[in-house]
């Protein structure tokens, strides 16, 4: 559940609190619980509607999306390929929140949190067939987003430039 409001809105205060607001949230709601689905299925769905609601609140304090939502990423010494690793990470993440929030809850479920199709598609209550073409969508635009976090990052020879 932390790895999938991480991936919803970074490593940010934000984030904390919105993990501790799925369990107040849970903990109000068991009333309500009806069983349908399993007890993480039904936290995730809370901490998805956290997020977006942060996401949302963000985008109207902000106007749009801006570079502040990049903000948190933690730059550790590490080794070579350690320290490529992990800012090549650092750049799909970066990508990841710039997504459209329909979009980036798809990836992260699917992508980060490893839920099936099925799966995905209860937490958002969507057809499958809606998960898998936002999935679609969404590598796609992904993939538009990193090729110039990318390069701006890698000459074409795959060297750091910074």
């Amino acid at each position: 559940m932390a790895a999938t409001v991480i991936g919803m809105l970074g490593h940010c205060p934000e984030a904390e609190d919105v993990g501790q607001e799925t369990f107040v949230r849970f903990y109000q709601s068991l009333d309500k619980f009806r069983g349908e689905s399993s007890v993480g299925t039904y936290l995730t769905r809370i901490a998805i509607n956290l997020s977006l609601n942060e996401l949302k609140r963000r985008r109207q304090k902000r106007g749009r999306f801006s570079s502040k939502d990049d903000e948190g990423i933690e730059n550790f010494p590490d080794r070579n390929e350690q320290k490529q690793r992990k800012e090549l990470k650092d750049i799909v993440h970066t990508g990841i929140r710039k997504l459209d929030p329909k979009y980036r809850t798809v990836i992260v479920l699917r992508l980060i949190d490893g839920y099936s199709t099925s799966e995905t598609a209860q937490i958002l209550k969507l057809p499958v067939g809606t998960v898998l073409s936002r999935l679609a969508r969404a590598q796609l635009k992904l993939k538009e987003i990193l090729k110039p976090l990318y390069w701006d990052k890698y000459d074409t020879r795959g060297e750091g430039n910074g």
